[in-house]
Parts: C-alpha cells; structure tokens; sequence
C-alpha cells in the first residue's frame, strides 16, 4: 500500500488533534497545571464565571477524575487519539456507504467545501437527534458550526450500539472535548479529508498504517530510554509487512487445515504456504498419529496476544472465511462466526484496540450488511489494571447482593487484583493460576448476576471488575493457533514492573518481551497447535538466549522459519526472522 500520504499526515495530525483538544478542555475549566472550580446554580453549572448547562458538571467531573488519575497529559493524549479514530472511522465508513442516513459526514461527494450531512441536515434521521433544534439552527443561517457539532455527536451517538468501544455512551466526557471549528478551511476535518487521496481509504489495511504514523513522533521521544508504562505501545507497536502477516497465518492455520485435508482448495489462496518438510517413515507415522480426521471450522481459534491495530485479525478473518465457504456454510452467517468464534485479540492500549475491533468490523460488514444491526462485537479485549479498583467495595457489592461471600469468591477477586496490579503494564503475559482457571467462569456468573439487584454505587463497581475477569477467561483458554508481532523491548529499557514480573514468571526468557511473548505464546497454543511470530533474530545466535532457546526447543519445534535481513520493514532497524513453531516433540522431525 502507498503510505506516503499516511506518513506526512498522520504526525501532524496527532500535533493537532493534542492542540485542539487541550483548547476545548480549557473551556471547560480544565487546564495543565490546574482545575478552575466548578459550582452549581439552579439550572446551570459556572466554571471560571462561565455558565454551561447542568448536565456538562457531570460530565467534567468524570474528565477531572480522569486527570486526576493519569495525569494532564496522558489524559490529553488519550482524549486527542480517540477523537483522531472516531474521525478516521467515519471517514472510512462515509466512502464505503456504511452510513445509514446515506449522507458524507465529513466532506461533500461534489468536492464542496461543507460536508454533505450539513447541506441536507433537515433530513438526516439519527437516534437522539433533536429535529425541531437541527431546523431551527438551519433557519438561523449564521450558525453552521453549532448545527454541524450537533450533527457529528448525534453521529457519534448512533454507532454507540455497533461500535461501543469506540462510540462510547451518549453523555460520555468526551463529548465535552470535540474540536472545535470544524468548518474551517484549516480544520481538524478538512486536514483529514484533503490530505489523504480518497482512493487510498479503499483498504481497511490504511486504519493499521494511520495508527502506525500516528504514534511514530511519540516512539521518536521514548526510544532508546527507560520506558513509562502509558508509552509502552508507543515503544513498541510496529505495523507488520502484509506478507510477513500472509507467511504466518499460511503456515499455521493454513498449515493446521491442509494437514487434515490435503487436497483442500485453501492452498491456490495461500501464496506464502510452505509445503511441510519430507520426514522419515518413523516420524511420518507420528505425525499421522496427531492429525484430527476432521476439523470444524467454528471450533478453531485463533489469538493475537498483541494485536495492535489488528492487521492480523483482519487478514485471517478472510483466511477463516475461506474454510467456512469450503465447508459449505451460507456466506450471511460467516461474518459473525469469525467474530464471535475465531478471532481473539488481546492489547494493552485502548486506542490500538478501538482501531483493532473498528477494522475487523469493517471486513466483517463487507460480507454482511446487516452487521451493524446484529450488534456482533470483536473479541478484543483491553487489558486492564486493577491499580485504581477498590477490592473492599467490590467484594462488598457482592456480599450486599447476597448476603454472603464465600472464602472461594473473596480468594478469587483477591488473586485477580493481585495478577492485574500492573495489568497496562504486564499485558497478556500475565498468568493465571489453574485453581482461578477453574472457578473463573463462576466468578463472572455471580457478578454478571447482581449487577441488577446492586445499587449505582455497587453496580459500578462490579461493571468496572468485570472487564478484569473477561481478560482472565482469554488468559485462560488455549487456542488452536497463536499469532502475533511481538513487542521488542530489551531489559534495559523495561518499567521496573514488567522486570520484576519477568524474573519472577519468565526467568529464562526475560532479556526482551519479545521472547518473553514467544514463550508464552506457545503456553496459550494448545497441544499440537501453532505459534507464529515475526521478531529480531538475535535470539537464534546470542549467548544471552542460550537458556531461552533450550526451554523453547524442548517445548516446539520449528516447522519454518524465514531469516531476513536489516531494514525487512520500516520502520524497523534491525535484522528479522519469522518463524512457526508446533508445540510438540518429536525427535528427528525435521523443518
């Protein structure tokens, strides 16, 4: 794909989209060094001697509690890339007519300077949108800007349902933080709208290369030093080559299909397939002995541990759609079995997450239109820190729901507080012990089951717990294939959490996360599965890897591996390799 409009765009945009936002947050009273009072009177809120109406003092006081817990910064930041995605979403689903209303949100089909949903506001139909106000504002003639905020937020409200977890709810604080000016001839909207060729927006591959550009001036600053948790993905993340993505997923899902059916059509669509190694009778008789008589295809999984932008979810999403369509199933019904079934992701950053799930459910509405409607979620899940979580008023909501708390319970919530302390930090390396593994399903069940009957203040406690045992249950399982571009991160550079983790549960493999992921992830592939990964290659040569290699070895073997050389791929400065490893043993067999 052509990036070299993604490239100049993108950082730029993030410089802009950090502006804008810190701007309307000084609106709001909220400002880097302090936060202006804010008090009530009768139907308003007064903040800095300005009245608002009184359903904008709830909605500061959640953004104050945000800074208050992150920082003035990181929160800025994270406000800034989450209005950069919702932008880019629309953006993507304006040109792929995935809008119902059928109007462009951000520009206009006929190059006009005011987007297509202002020229036609009197008849856009939007839950929530308040047509007598959207008349009134188009009446007035003088008030664009208003109408056109309205407009977008009315937008942004409607794909809530589809999209929760990158349209959050209707009074979420974010709403407060939308740019202003969007109708300038400079704006936020129109940068995104002339800078990038509308030709380009025809790949969902571009969400991966955006977000990739995006965070490149903020891995510039980090580099090289000892890493903050909240710039771990900034540090780390790299967009990996489409053929890389193709090579492994080919040779481990790919791989995993043909062994069982041989003469399968699968293989004219896998380029980068490598037919398996000619093996001795002895170790053909073996091999034969651990292949399934049959596969189906709603029982195979497939994880991505650190999924990013979700360039790997995306294309074995249409790997998957290729084994449904060969078992005969009907094309409508296999959008939402991928999704619900197949693919998992796990990430520690929100906004590489937000574009991970935004991205598969672009490929999946391509092949149903009706998806939007069915309300199927990506599985893709964020990995939480109990850090700021109360342990008493959650084991407390429970008890006040039922009157009791088994030692059981209490044990359980305590050891997943202490798993995910450090959650943002630690990822999907985290363990999760068998007896917790055992009763993890439990736990959810009883606290899904009193949300209901828990006041607001308990009921928000246990929804905040929840996503914390949805995480656990994803580090539970196994998976039939475990694919991913690890982070790369050597000791050096590691948060002194993620060292002291590592020395604790991944002595052996602890010099790079990168190993420290490959380690774990052939402990989350299932017997005979297959792990792919595309990481530096130091670990096949240096003494420092020697322990690694031993404990990886007597664990897997590696069926292919393709060594690369410096510059594979930008922006990586380092010499790669790409491999797949069976998580079996069998002596002689050979790669």
């Amino acid at each position: 794909m052509e990036t070299k409009h993604l490239k100049k765009y993108a950082p730029i945009a993030r410089r802009e989209f950090i502006e804008a936002v810190t701007n309307k947050a000084a609106v709001y009273g909220l400002l880097p060094e302090q936060i202006l009072p804010m008090k009530e009177e009768g139907d308003v809120v007064i903040i800095g001697e300005r009245p608002f109406p009184k359903q904008v003092g709830a909605q500061r006081r959640e953004l104050e509690r945000r800074i208050q817990r992150d920082g003035f910064n990181q929160f800025i930041e994270a406000i800034a890339y989450t209005w950069f995605n919702r932008f880019v979403a629309i953006r993507y689903m304006e040109l792929h007519g995935y809008l119902e209303h059928g109007y462009r949100v951000l520009s206009h089909p006929d190059g006009k300077a005011l987007p297509e949903i202002l020229e036609n506001a009197e008849r856009v139909e939007l839950s929530g949108l308040n047509r007598d106000a959207v008349v009134d504002l188009k009446l007035d003639g003088g008030k664009d800007e208003q109408l056109y905020q309205m407009l977008l937020l009315a937008q942004c409200n409607a794909l809530h349902k589809a999209m929760p977890f990158l349209f959050e709810s209707v009074k979420d604080g974010t709403e407060l933080l939308l740019p202003d000016n969007l109708l300038h001839t400079d704006s936020l909207v129109r940068g995104l709208v002339n800078e990038i060729p509308e030709e380009q927006w025809q790949e969902v591959e571009i969400i991966g290369w955006l977000y990739q550009f995006y965070i490149s001036e903020k891995k510039d600053e980090v580099i090289g030093k000892v890493v903050k948790s909240e710039d771990i993905p900034a540090a780390t993340q790299l967009f990996t080559p489409n053929w890389i993505v193709r090579y492994m997923l080919h040779n481990t899902l790919g791989r995993k299909w043909m062994a069982t059916y041989p003469d399968s059509p699968l293989k004219e669509q896998m380029e980068f397939y490598i037919e398996p190694a000619e093996q001795t009778l002895e170790v053909q008789r073996q091999l034969d002995e651990i292949i399934p008589d049959s596969l189906n295809p709603e029982e195979l999984t497939l994880l991505d541990p650190a999924c990013g932008s979700g360039h790997i979810l995306v294309e074995a999403y249409d790997l998957f759609k290729a084994i449904y369509l060969e078992r005969g199933y009907r094309p409508r019904d296999i959008p939402a079995l991928i999704m619900t079934k197949n693919l998992f992701g796990l990430e520690i950053d929100d906004r590489a997450a937000q574009l991970a799930g935004f991205a598969l459910l672009m490929k999946a509405r391509d092949d149903d239109k009706m998806l939007f409607s069915k309300y199927v979620q990506p599985q893709i899940k964020v990995i939480r820190s109990t850090e700021y979580l109360d342990i008493y008023t959650i084991t407390e909501s429970i008890e006040s729901a039922t009157n009791d708390v088994s030692t059981d319970t209490a044990t359980d919530i305590s050891q997943l507080f202490d798993i995910f302390r450090n959650g943002c930090t630690i990822g999907s390396l985290a363990y999760v012990s068998d007896n917790l593994s055992k009763n993890i399903s439990r736990l959810k069940v009883v606290c899904e089951g009193h949300l209901s009957d828990s006041g607001l203040f308990e009921a928000v406690a246990l929804q905040a717990f929840i996503p914390i045992i949805d995480q656990a249950i994803f580090l539970c399982q196994q998976y039939d294939v475990v694919v991913t571009n690890p982070p790369y991160m050597n000791t050096k550079a590691m948060p002194s959490q993620l060292k002291e983790f590592a020395s604790e549960f991944l002595e052996e493999s602890k010099a790079d996360t990168f190993t420290m992921f490959i380690k774990r992830g052939v402990e989350l592939t299932k017997s005979n599965g297959y792990t792919g990964m595309v990481t530096p290659m130091v670990w096949m040569f240096l003494s420092t890897y020697e322990e690694f290699r031993d404990v990886m070895l007597s664990m897997t073997q590696i069926t292919s591996l393709v060594q690369l050389e410096y510059n594979a791929f930008e922006p990586a400065c380092v010499p790669i390799s790409t491999f797949v490893l069976q998580k079996r043993q069998l002596d002689d067999a050979t790669g």
